[in-house]
């Protein structure tokens, strides 16, 4: 196993304490230097203080374990929501959930499962920004987390525990495999710990699988185990820390179309509707998918086809 910088530490710790030991010994005098130079070499090997981060720097951060830190987002890459086409019930659910949050109301943790392309992790950014625009005063903050860092969310939590701000706390993608143990960091993190979840912290998941294990992973354990149902429960049991499940289904071909619609007329992009139609039907078949992801792969093509921009000062032109 790699050394880590607390186990370095440690082992500096202890060479200089046994340095100083030996000093001790061989110097019958002196024992205030001693133990000056000894307090010296503490707080040379000590880590610095963590100061507080900068919340007011930007509405986004990412989480780095390796520097116990946040990195401030200046742009987050999101759309908006009303380009999102075809899940309004999940929609509504996400909203009405995180707007309670802002609020200081009781929300549940969540979890967006389903089918790949079809706006979970789009979601998420688009509510935190409706939501944040609407509450100003709640001070809502979104905070990603990757997937490999998820064993560090303690000390995460600790780090935002005493803030004044809300935040999302946001893994995109979540599962874990076989061999994968840090999932029990998670269901702790969740419900379980003395402490629990602070209160001005939810968090909020992406994931294509229901229950964030592999299919064949949970059969294994019902097929090796000694008592089966408690091998799948403890498996399955971390989805059921999540109070809220949205279900995410691959689209219809009508729905399909209404996404590819919607992001035309917002870049404001010229095509004839049955050209459009035509483009867009043969663009999924290709791709062997209908999905939002499908739709907005699309647009990107008939706007660069077109000479159509589609980031900001496209849309700036555009309205001018």
């Amino acid at each position: 196993m790699a050394p880590t910088p607390s186990n370095l530490r440690n082992k500096a710790t202890k060479a200089a304490l046994a340095g100083a030991a030996k000093e001790t010994l061989s110097r019958q005098s002196g024992s205030d230097d001693v133990h000056e130079r000894i307090a010296d070499a503490l707080e040379r090997l000590a880590p610095p203080p963590r100061s507080a981060p900068n919340f007011s720097a930007a509405e986004a951060f990412i989480w780095h374990p390796e520097k116990q830190g946040l990195d401030a987002v200046r742009r987050v890459n999101r759309v908006e929501m009303s380009l999102l086409k075809g899940i309004d019930r999940v929609r509504d659910l996400l909203v009405e959930n995180t707007e309670r949050f802002a609020r200081g109301l009781p929300a549940n943790n969540a979890l967006l499962w389903g089918a790949r392309g079809m706006g979970k992790s789009s979601l998420v950014k688009a509510a935190h920004a409706a939501i944040g625009a609407a509450h100003p005063t709640a001070g809502l903050k979104l905070i990603e987390i990757h997937r490999e860092d998820i064993e560090s969310l303690p000390e995460l939590m600790e780090l935002l525990r005493h803030a004044p701000q809300r935040f999302i706390v946001f893994c995109d993608d979540l599962s874990f495999e076989v061999e994968d143990t840090s999932y029990k960091s998670l269901k702790t993190m969740l419900e379980g710990g003395i402490e629990g979840r602070p209160e001005n912290v939810i968090f909020y998941a992406t994931s294509n699988r229901r229950h964030l294990m592999a299919r064949d992973m949970v059969e294994n354990e019902r097929s090796t185990a000694i008592n089966p149902g408690e091998a799948v429960e403890e498996k399955v049991s971390l989805s059921d820390r999540f109070g809220l499940w949205l279900g995410f289904h691959r689209c219809s071909q009508d729905e399909y179309l209404a996404m590819v619609d919607g992001y035309v007329a917002h870049f404001r992009i010229r095509i004839a509707e049955a050209e459009l139609r035509r483009e867009a039907l043969e663009w999924a078949t290709t791709r062997g998918a209908r999905s939002g992801r499908v739709a907005w792969q699309y647009v990107q093509d008939l706007a660069g086809r077109l000479g159509v921009r589609t980031d900001d000062a496209g849309r700036t032109t555009a309205d001018r």
